[in-house]
């Protein structure tokens, strides 16, 4: 990866405003990430997983090339280094399919629990990659936020197999396209990151839905709901981007497990799901490792 990358070009260094910037981005993003998963839940129970895919990821990509058309930037949706913003996509492609072949093979605590080793695998390749230094505290948070997401998930014990490995190498990948926004060039538009994500994955996932059985016909309704979810996916991709573009990675990562607490919202408010206390007590560890991470 590394030929991908002029060390000779300057690259902001973080500060302590810029890193709280980016954790307030990223909470954002990602609970908008947990929104569009309750609207993928909703529209797969009536259509196959890769279609809801298929058109959610069109429905952003519409979206972020008419707003690129109105504010007449369309060319800063042409990626300047094509190299690196097609690793990216092609990453988090991976980590897609990854990730729903281990849901579809494990238990979703497993697979979550296995998915949320993301923030731990940031920290160490953003020391490694980008020599970035946690202090002994911020890692305490780290490693917190992941006892927390084991609580409120109590996931079972059961036989390793390919599924494990699928949500450990998603969490991987996912990480690896994390660290890759701190890398990239200043003159790399965040449109042009996000548009060639959403490009990649919109031909996988039709790709896959082809395969599945091809496309089924949308209601008005149906089709209301994928253009809210393309929504919520074009401003989650566009806010994580701009997180990890201002913020250091090894700080930000660990707000992903914010997803739990926001899980919990949608869970109760859209399929009536109870919200025990080993639950409540894990967010609150959530909360915590963040406070730590912060300090």
């Amino acid at each position: 990866m590394s030929a991908e990358f002029d060390t000779s070009e300057a690259r902001t260094i973080p500060d302590a405003r810029s890193n709280l910037r980016a954790v307030l981005l990223v909470l954002l993003a990602f609970s908008a990430f947990s929104a569009t998963d309750a609207l993928v839940k909703l529209l797969a129970q009536r259509f196959a997983v890769p279609q809801v895919t298929f058109m959610i990821t069109v429905a952003a990509l519409i979206l972020i090339v008419v707003q690129a058309g109105l504010t007449r930037n369309a060319g800063l949706l042409l990626p300047r280094y094509p190299g690196l913003a097609l690793l990216r996509a092609l990453l988090l492609a991976a980590d897609t399919l990854l990730i729903h072949y281990a849901f579809a093979v494990l238990p979703l605590a497993e697979a979550y629990l296995l998915a949320f080793l993301t923030p731990l695998m940031v920290a160490v390749l953003a020391f490694v990659l980008l020599g970035e230094r946690l202090s002994t505290l911020a890692w305490s948070g780290v490693l917190v936020g992941f006892l927390g997401v084991a609580v409120a998930l109590r996931p079972g014990v059961a036989p390793l197999n390919l599924g494990h490995a699928a949500a450990v190498g998603s969490a991987l990948l996912f990480a690896l396209s994390l660290v890759l926004l701190r890398r990239t060039r200043t003159g790399e538009s965040d449109g042009a990151l996000v548009a060639t994500l959403l490009a990649v994955l919109a031909v996988v996932a039709f790709a896959l839905a082809m395969v599945n059985g091809g496309l089924a016909p949308l209601s008005g309704s149906d089709m209301a709901l994928v253009c809210l979810a393309g929504a919520l996916m074009f401003a989650g991709h566009m806010l994580l981007v701009r997180a990890f573009r201002i913020g250091d990675a090894s700080i930000v990562a660990p707000f992903q497990y914010s997803q739990i607490i926001w899980g919990i919202l949608y869970g109760g408010l859209l399929f009536a799901a109870p919200v025990e206390l080993h639950t409540l007590a894990g967010a609150t560890i959530i909360i915590l490792s963040g406070w730590l991470v912060l300090k």
